[in-house]
């Protein structure tokens, strides 16, 4: 059977396609949002001095709450807010790419919220927003999450093309799910911010980073939370960058900071050359 959903984009080689250099935000964001704010803004700062075209922040970095509600009391209109001007006003001051990693959006059901990465082009409009598909429920001993009671689910893969890459979004839980990124065609780079639980992490999320990259033979940018949380949660952290191959090209384990390296779609193409992979596929 065939992929029952075909690339919404064009074809790779119509995209221009060049060397950039990208980061990853890594971050051990509190309840106040404002505090947040300051702290992206430093670190997205550090990843500009560093060269950056592209930079990426983790998901919710605007705030990760108390309980699961505080993000309902922060949401804010699609196109309207403060977590929103602000991504906008740094992408536009720094002339860069701005993935925001998630924040909280209003949803249909005044309950809960969506939980959507959006993406600000370098004179500071929005290039696309992506709301959450997979939502994250788990239960060992006292530990559980349900993402499902607080987020409504979003519904459609989204990719954007910059003038240098074409760039697929997607989220924390969306990584065990290969479907999706099958879904999107062929990029030059996956964007995963992440909130992964250190349970989870250190069995699973370098395991699973690689092989969206070998899998689908292009980069990943990992942009996680990374460490003890005000309500008491731990998130596991280890940013990364991964080749098309599955090499680690750069990452940071624990506690806020950055990741940068170089997002080459020639590298990309020799592994496609050399292992034609997509080609391959049958199913």
């Amino acid at each position: 059977m065939t992929n029952p959903l075909p690339p919404v984009h064009p074809p790779l080689s119509e995209v221009r396609r060049r060397p950039a250099r990208v980061a990853a935000v890594q971050m051990v964001s509190a309840p106040r949002v404002a505090d947040n704010l300051a702290a992206a803004a430093a670190l997205v700062a550090e990843a500009v001095a560093e060269g950056a075209e592209l930079v990426v922040l983790p998901e919710y970095f605007a705030i990760i709450g108390l309980s699961d509600g505080d993000k309902l009391r922060v949401r804010e209109e699609d196109g309207s807010g403060p977590i929103q001007d602000f991504l906008a006003e740094t992408a536009a001051r720094h002339g860069i790419w701005l993935i925001g990693g998630s924040i909280p959006l209003l949803a249909s059901d005044p309950g809960k919220v969506l939980n959507s990465s959006v993406a600000y082009a370098p004179d500071g409009r929005r290039a696309a927003r992506y709301d959450k598909i997979h939502l994250f429920g788990f239960e060992k001993g006292s530990e559980r999450y349900n993402e499902s009671a607080t987020i409504e689910a979003g519904k459609t893969p989204v990719a954007f093309d910059t003038p240098f890459a074409r760039i697929g979004l997607s989220i924390c839980y969306d990584l065990r799910f290969p479907e999706l990124y099958r879904a999107l065609g062929v990029l030059d780079l996956i964007v995963l911010p992440a909130a992964f639980t250190e349970t989870t992490g250190v069995a699973h999320w370098e395991i699973l980073l690689r092989a969206r990259a070998i899998e689908n033979q292009c980069f990943v940018l990992a942009s996680a939370q990374g460490g003890r949380h005000e309500n008491g949660r731990e998130t596991h952290g280890d940013s990364m960058l991964v080749d098309p191959w599955g090499t680690i090209l750069d990452r940071k384990l624990k506690g806020p900071g950055i990741v940068v390296g170089c997002l080459d779609p020639a590298r990309s193409d020799e592994v496609r050359a050399s292992l034609p992979a997509l080609q391959h596929r049958v199913m």
